[in-house]
This record gives structure tokens, C-alpha cells and sequence, in this order.
């Protein structure tokens, strides 16, 4: 049985939500500690990765706000559940997802952005099951998918969350400091075989990034 890790990102500057709440003179407030269903959208986040099946351990990776991010983590009562905060704080995306694979050694990793609560544990095994009925998974990728689903023609537009190889994502995040998205275009052009996995609800394929994305699904 291949062994899954987590690895949930919670370390972004929030900028563009910033942004959204000063132009609406709405209070600043980082978007991962924002009110969602009866808790909020990191705690949503990581408990929805922690019921998903065959999840070993979860690494939350905190960088920008994490004095303010870091009290709602720690009323978490889960062994499984690891933090480690990127130093220095000012990196791309692939730094943290790095620093996160760094800190485990299982076969798999399920990588999870901390502003996607609505992505449901039905989901997450959804995107395990797909990619853990390889016997030998080392070139697959299973990702939510943007457009079609099954087997990809294309990375274009994808992000997380997705399984992948720990191994081969680490190679392929190595000596990069950027967005996710072209590292994983790199990869598909390298012949990894990818399989977008329908989302269980429309609202999984919203991204927060501003005050009026986070209303839209409230």
C-alpha cells in the first residue's frame, strides 16, 4: 500500500484580497481566517483533507500572516496534523509546496491550497482513488479538473489540488520560485500522464482570491 501525505499551502500574501477589501472599504482581514460554514476557510481546508481516506500525515506550510493564521491551526486536535513555516517568507508558490515535501517521506502527496474549502473529502478521495489504482503511479498525475475530465490533452489552466509522485514533484520543484502552473505544463510536455477528476460541487472550481469571489459562495 503506497503511503499519502498532505501538504496544504497557507503561506500567500493575500494581496489580491487585500486589494478587494480596501477598494470596498471592507476591514483587512488575511482570506484564510475569514468565517466559513461554522468555523473558517483554513480550519474548513485542513479538516476536509484530514476525513480523506488514507491520509497519513498533513503538513501545513505558513509564510506571509502567519501570526494570524496560526491560532485557528493549533485549536486542531490531530496528530497527523505538522507546521512548518517557510524561511524566508517571501517565496513563490513551488518554495512552499517544496518546503512542505521536504518534511515527509510517504509515496504520494496530496496537494492542497489552505483557500479551498469548498473542495470536499469526496473530492480528495476522488483525486487519491484515481491516481492510487496505478500499481506504479511515478509519471501520473491526478488533478481537480478546469475543463475535461479523464485523461488530460493538456496542463494548461490547472492548479491545485492534485496527487502526485513525492519524488517526482520534488524534482521538478527544484530551483523554482513560481506559480504552480508552468511547472505543471514542464511536466505534462514531459509525458506524465494527467486525469482531471470532476469536482462533487460547481463551487470547488471557484478560487478565492478576492471579497467577491468569498461571497459567492457563502
Amino acid at each position: 500500500m503506497l503511503k499519502v501525505s498532505a501538504i496544504i499551502t497557507a503561506a500567500g500574501k493575500n494581496s489580491r484580497m487585500r486589494k478587494d477589501q480596501m477598494e470596498r472599504n471592507i476591514p483587512l482581514q488575511n482570506k484564510l481566517t475569514l468565517p466559513f460554514n461554522s468555523s473558517t476557510i483554513i480550519e474548513t481546508t485542513i479538516a476536509n483533507v484530514l476525513n480523506t481516506d488514507n491520509i497519513d500525515e498533513c503538513i501545513v506550510v505558513l509564510g506571509h500572516f502567519s501570526d494570524e493564521i496560526l491560532p485557528l491551526i493549533n485549536k486542531i486536535d490531530d496528530s497527523r496534523l505538522k507546521i512548518i513555516e517557510n524561511d524566508p517568507v517571501d517565496v513563490g508558490l513551488s518554495v512552499s509546496l517544496l518546503n512542505g515535501l521536504s518534511c515527509i517521506n510517504s509515496d504520494i502527496a496530496l496537494c492542497v491550497t489552505g483557500d479551498q474549502p469548498t473542495v470536499s473529502t469526496k473530492t480528495f478521495n476522488s483525486i487519491l482513488d484515481c491516481i492510487l489504482k496505478f500499481e506504479n503511479p511515478k509519471n501520473t498525475i491526478s488533478i481537480l479538473r478546469r475543463l475535461k475530465t479523464g485523461k488530460l490533452d493538456t496542463a494548461e489552466g490547472l492548479g491545485m489540488p492534485f496527487a502526485a509522485s513525492r519524488l517526482e514533484l520534488i524534482d521538478y520543484l527544484k530551483g523554482k520560485d513560481d506559480n504552480l502552473n508552468p511547472i505543471l505544463r514542464e511536466m505534462f510536455s514531459d509525458g506524465f500522464d494527467f486525469y482531471g477528476i470532476e469536482e462533487d460541487n460547481p463551487l470547488e472550481l471557484i478560487n478565492i482570491n478576492t471579497y467577491s469571489e468569498y461571497e459567492s459562495i457563502l
